[in-house]
């Protein structure tokens, strides 16, 4: 998907930017910015799309962005429940690569940061030790001052650097830039689609709401996310049949209904494609 500019707020005195959100939602615009962002879920959950990848996200999840790496979150209750007492909570850093200046990134000892930096380009997921190391940094910054705060972003860096407990989150390392309505339509798309993925969605509906033809819209969808639509809606119903393989417990065929699949078989085709073992395979990894 093209993503839409986002200036993170920041104060004038300070290198880089730290806040705990507490709120209704994370947002819900595909955006990106120049600085990096380490993004730790307290409390939430729902789907997270990532340059090219889509993926349920929980309370307990730490990522690490590259800069101009596009993403949003989108969280359960904004389509699945109108129980707004319902928030969401979060603590996120903004950093800009050079923010504790160019000199630093070129002295000897911190030959690991930029090669955190070109890894950060493709999202990194903080599993294990580092991450419960990092919830004490991240929560040690809401409050440091002055030269505790540049000590705080050090650490946090050098843990970062030199951990190997992370994977990868996309594919390929993912920029765009998009116009106003590219931004306008690719998540009109995205929030029709995520309200409605129960539903039957046809080409011609989808591409009616984006005042396109088919035939155009298939063009312009795959240029945007290098999918096709039907592929993008099926990894969003497979994401929402893997939350309720492991809470709920209804059977697998009633699962794939709700999810908006048509027939059993169908579903685990989709489903063995897109995360490569079988719906009961999934379920059994939670017991």
């Amino acid at each position: 998907m093209k993503a839409q500019f986002h200036k993170v707020p920041t104060r004038l005195q300070t290198s880089y930017s730290i806040r705990n959100d507490v709120s209704a939602n994370f947002g819900t615009i595909w955006h990106y910015h120049p600085e990096l962002e380490l993004h730790y879920v307290k409390k939430g959950e729902g789907l997270r799309f990532i340059g090219d990848n889509i993926s349920n996200f929980s309370a307990g999840e730490m990522v690490l962005l590259g800069e101009n790496l596009p993403h949003t979150w989108r969280c359960k209750d904004e389509y699945f429940s109108h129980n707004s007492d319902l928030n969401v909570e979060a603590t996120v850093i903004h950093f800009l690569p050079n923010c504790l200046g160019q000199d630093l990134l070129n002295l000897p000892e911190a030959f690991q940061i930029p090669k955190l930096y070109e890894k950060a380009k493709k999202g990194l997921i903080i599993k294990g030790n580092t991450k419960k190391r990092l919830e004490v940094l991240m929560h040690d910054a809401l409050n440091a001052v002055n030269l505790d705060r540049l000590s705080i972003l050090l650490s946090i860096l050098n843990t970062l650097a030199y951990t190997e407990e992370y994977e990868f989150i996309t594919s390929t390392n993912a920029f765009y830039k998009a116009n106003n309505s590219d931004t306008e339509r690719i998540n009109k798309i995205c929030t029709y689609t995520l309200t409605n993925y129960k539903n039957e969605i046809t080409l011609e509906e989808i591409s009616s709401l984006s005042n396109l033809s088919v035939t155009s819209f298939c063009r312009y969808f795959k240029q945007m996310t290098k999918k096709t639509f039907y592929d993008f809606l099926t990894e969003i119903r497979i994401s929402h049949a893997c939350r309720m393989l492991v809470k709920e417990t209804m059977t697998v065929e009633g699962i794939s209904m709700e999810c908006g699949f048509n027939n059993p078989s169908n579903f685990y085709r989709h489903f063995k494609k897109v995360m490569g073992c079988t719906p009961v395979e999934y379920k059994s990894k939670f017991k």
